[in-house]
């Protein structure tokens, strides 16, 4: 059982990490425009200061307080983590990735940021220990309005890019890219993260995860 919440951990945080290296990427080259959530943290921290890890922190602590008040129940550990973690390694990346000005080197950036946002959500959603502040929010919607998961979400992102677009937040391409096919990026790379999970705990063990 040990070993099991010791892998099933260390995929979390390594997914955290990766889904945070895969934004900061997409952020370097956001001449073609970043995810909705993204926008709405550049054009707050370019409005207000701060960092865009640390807007990414303050939004998603407002989250888990709405919906927790909605739900009249307290989230996992997990989905605190997430709020915390990808807002600092978001803002560790930033650091550490060189800025790039030619356009061919920021569609390269991009293109790999998305594959690499791809695999984290793949890699931290795999364990099984919490969803994100903003899946959360929109969970809360789904069963609120009865709406499918997928109106949900395209509205719940539609709005949040048009807010950070008024701050001031990078819309483009990318944005709608983004929106599109992230999503079916880890449609494929969830399975493939849970059965690389399962192979390492031992198959056998299945239950205890899912």
């Amino acid at each position: 059982m040990r070993k099991i919440l010791i892998w099933r951990w260390t995929f979390f945080l390594v997914g955290m990490m990766v889904l945070s290296l895969g934004i900061s990427m997409t952020i370097k080259g956001q001449k073609l425009g970043i995810a909705p959530w993204d926008v709405l943290h550049v054009g707050l921290y370019k409005n207000f200061g701060l960092t865009i890890g640390t807007w990414g922190i303050i939004s998603g602590f407002i989250i888990i307080i709405s919906t927790a008040a909605v739900l009249k129940e307290w989230p996992q550990i997990g989905t605190w983590l997430n709020m915390i973690l990808i807002g600092l390694f978001i803002d560790l990346f930033n650091w550490l990735l060189p800025d790039i000005t030619s356009m061919g080197a920021q569609i390269l950036m991009f293109s790999v940021g998305v594959i690499v946002m791809g695999y984290g959500v793949g890699i931290y959603i795999s364990p099984n220990i919490g969803a994100g502040p903003r899946d959360s929010l929109m969970l809360v919607f789904v069963k609120k309005t009865g709406a499918s998961v997928k109106k949900v979400r395209t509205t719940l992102e539609v709005i949040v890019a048009l807010i950070g677009w008024l701050f001031g937040g990078p819309i483009g391409i990318g944005t709608v890219l983004i929106a599109l096919f992230l999503g079916q990026i880890a449609h494929y790379t969830l399975p493939q993260c849970r059965k690389f999970l399962l192979k390492v705990i031992g198959e056998e063990e299945e239950d205890a995860l899912f």
